[in-house]
Formats: structure tokens, C-alpha cells, sequence
């Protein structure tokens, strides 16, 4: 795609998101099954749920701008989901592992908050309403999702492996 625009441009970076948004649906999953504390395992069944919604949000976006729901490689997401892969594997104490789940979580978050946030800003620019609804949403959520991390970390997983 030859990025002539910056309607182009925020093609390319729903693009991106979507295809992140797609592997973090398969990740997920893994990281129900390595966490040991309910809390957590119930925090990442509820963000697989909203991740699934994210997906959908993003088609809705490509159709009101006249566009094929298509996926773009995401490198970052693909590298960090590898990372958190290797933190799954780690001999670890169950508690140290929980805090480091959240740990590989949040960076997924992070990475989402960014990506959002420049579409969001596309999108307004761009006067696309629809789309920037949507993707507002799913920035709402991703920010509460970083924001409950933070809260259980702080609150509990973290001092149990302490």
C-alpha cells in the first residue's frame, strides 16, 4: 500500500492494530492457563472477552471507511507476545510468575494505548466520527485494562511473590 495520505496512513495503522488485536485473541488464552491466582486468570478471561469486541470494532471501522478488514504483520505485538510466550516457560514460582504475566501484559497494553491513541488522532483530524467512536471505546478500554493490572499488581500478585 502506498501511503499518499493521512486517510492512508490510518488504513495502514487499523491494519496493524487488527492484526495485533487478532494474535493477542490466541495469546490470551495461554496466559488464563499459566496464571495460578483467580484475580488474575479472571482479569485475563475478561480482557480476552473485550479483545474479542476490539476485533469486532476494528472491522466495523474498515467498512465505514469503505475498506477490507485486512491485517498488516504487527512485528511489535508479534515480538512481545513471543516474550510473554518465554514467560510462560520460565522456571518460576507461581507468584513471581503471576507478577511476571502482568508484567508481559501490561506491555501489550502499553503498546495498544499507543497504537489507539495515533488512530484516535487520525480519525479526528480526519473527521471520521464513526471510526473515532469506535476506536475511543476501545482506547477506554484498554486504559482500564492497564489501570486494573496495575491495581492487582500493586494490591496483591506482586506482594505474594515478594
Amino acid at each position: 500500500m502506498t501511503l499518499e495520505s493521512l486517510r492512508d496512513l490510518l488504513v495502514e495503522q487499523l491494519q496493524d492494530l487488527y492484526d495485533a488485536e487478532n494474535r493477542i485473541t490466541k495469546a490470551l488464552p495461554k496466559m488464563v492457563k499459566a496464571a495460578t491466582a483467580p484475580e488474575l486468570k479472571a482479569a485475563f478471561e475478561k480482557h480476552l472477552a473485550e479483545t474479542e469486541t476490539h476485533v469486532d470494532r476494528l472491522e466495523q471501522a474498515f467498512e465505514a471507511l469503505g475498506e477490507k478488514a485486512k491485517k498488516k504483520t504487527c512485528q511489535a505485538i508479534k515480538g512481545i507476545i513471543e516474550e510473554g510466550e518465554e514467560t510462560i516457560k520460565e522456571d518460576a514460582e507461581p507468584e513471581v510468575r503471576d507478577a511476571a504475566l502482568i508484567a508481559a501484559a501490561q506491555r501489550v497494553e502499553h503498546y495498544e494505548m499507543a497504537g489507539y491513541g495515533t488512530v484516535c488522532t487520525y480519525a479526528k483530524l480526519l473527521k471520521e466520527r464513526v471510526v473515532l467512536q469506535l476506536l475511543k471505546q476501545t482506547m477506554a478500554e484498554e486504559v482500564a485494562t492497564d489501570k486494573a493490572l496495575s491495581e492487582l499488581a500493586e494490591s496483591t500478585i506482586n506482594l505474594q511473590a515478594v
